[in-house]
């Protein structure tokens, strides 16, 4: 893949005195407080997409903001109603927002033919209608008639062919990216098409099942993979190494020695941990989901372990000298790309080689490397570490980004019009 398509900007699209939709991703935690009232209790997917919306307001566009919060499988959900979102959004911009309890109807297009040029209106949740994630086209067609213009910048929800992110796109004859996706674009786009090396990929999280496609993706492109996380003890196993209790996606134990044999037949370095912190799993607190360990409570204790895990026991972090081995590797290199902790870092004894792995990649910034961190637990620990503001680049969604760095097609992507 010698280099992708570009998208239309923002930028260049003609929005003034005309209402512009914008999708967005505002599936943001809200907290209940005292009196059931409901708050936002990270705003960080709402301040992503602050350029896209004070660029419009600035042109003199009139905004109209369809997003969706948790999952409430097409039904209205007051507990997930976008209402506490255009509160707080209206705070970081500092101006009213307009909020619309419905998506479509005579409510929705009466509150966007009131908007003056400048003026911004969030819809309600659009996923209380079932019909957003069948894409079904007399609801993308009732959502486009609420404006002239269509631009997307949830980068989050592009994986998915739903009616707001896929077939709203139809009913414009242009449809252009915001800042934020055009950056997803950019910098995931260089670690698809056009990487630099030495370039390390950094992968953790549970199964290998949930990764193969990028693991095989990133063994044309990488020259380095760094192996933590649950998974890692499957590809332990594969070589015949004790796990003890830890984690193991027995499906995929076969294929993961496959891996292992690509990576080497192609020349490239898959590395996985020589070292771990343990548990006993009879510290653990209460027994975990089929097929899951029990999870550690908080007085679990950190254990060292070297590669062989003895039975009873539970590995939970990258050890010592692997957090040495993968930082000097990470430090190394000209682009890395991060997805998934090394460990249960939500505990602080089991954190320490993922909060290793983030101030490395911030080290590797400052040395001149593109390092480009996806998926929330892994933005989570950058911002946990403190270094969030020294990585070249945060992606906001995590399955899209996974998606898109194995090279797939993303539907909301592909609607787009090309520059």
């Amino acid at each position: 893949m010698a280099s992708l398509p570009r998208k239309l900007s923002v930028e260049r699209l003609p929005v003034e005195g005309k209402t512009v939709l914008v999708r967005v991703d505002f599936n943001v935690p809200l907290t209940e407080g005292s009196g059931g009232v409901r708050t936002v209790g990270d705003d960080t997917r709402i301040r992503a997409s602050l350029p896209t919306i004070r660029h419009l307001m600035g042109r003199g566009a009139k905004v109209v903001l369809v997003s969706h919060l948790g999952r409430p499988d097409g039904r209205a959900d007051p507990k997930l109603s976008l209402q506490p979102v255009a509160l707080r959004l209206a705070e970081l911009l500092g101006k009213p927002v307009a909020f619309c309890p419905e998506v479509i109807g005579p409510k929705a297009e009466a509150a966007a033919m009131a908007l003056a040029p400048g003026q911004v209106l969030l819809l309600e949740n659009v996923r209380f209608h079932e019909e957003e994630e069948k894409n079904d086209p007399g609801f993308a067609k009732a959502l486009a008639g609420l404006a002239d213009a269509y631009v997307s910048d949830a980068f989050g929800t592009v994986h998915r062919a739903h009616a707001s992110t896929a077939g709203v796109a139809k009913f414009f004859p242009q449809a252009a990216c915001g800042f934020l996706i055009a950056k997803e674009l950019e910098f995931l786009g260089q670690a698809l098409a056009a990487p630099v090396h030495p370039y390390v990929a950094v992968l953790g999280g549970a199964k290998v099942g949930d990764k193969i496609a990028v693991i095989r993706s990133l063994l044309e492109r990488a020259d380095t993979l760094l192996i933590g996380g649950a998974m890692a003890y499957t590809f332990l196993k594969s070589q015949g190494h004790g796990i003890g209790e830890s984690l193991l996606d027995e499906p995929h134990l076969k294929l993961a020695g496959e891996l292992l044999r690509e990576a080497q037949a192609k020349g490239r370095r898959l590395l996985l941990p020589s070292d771990h912190l343990v548990s006993p799993k009879a510290a653990f607190a209460a027994p975990g989901k089929p097929g899951q360990p029990a999870k550690p409570s908080k007085d679990s204790p950190a254990e060292p372990s070297g590669v062989e895990i003895a039975a009873g026991k539970v590995g939970l972090d990258i050890g010592p000298d692997t957090v040495n081995r993968y930082r000097d590797e990470v430090r190394k290199a000209k682009l890395v790309v991060w997805n998934g902790p090394m460990g249960m870092f939500e505990l602080p004894r089991f954190a320490a080689g993922t909060m290793a792995i983030a101030r490395a990649m911030a080290d590797a910034t400052r040395a001149g490397a593109v390092t480009v961190i996806g998926g929330g637990d892994s933005v989570a620990a950058a911002n946990e570490a403190g270094v969030a503001d020294q990585i070249t680049h945060l992606s906001t969604g995590g399955g899209a980004s996974l998606e898109f760095l194995e090279g797939r097609i993303l539907p909301g992507i592909a609607v787009l019009t090309d520059a």
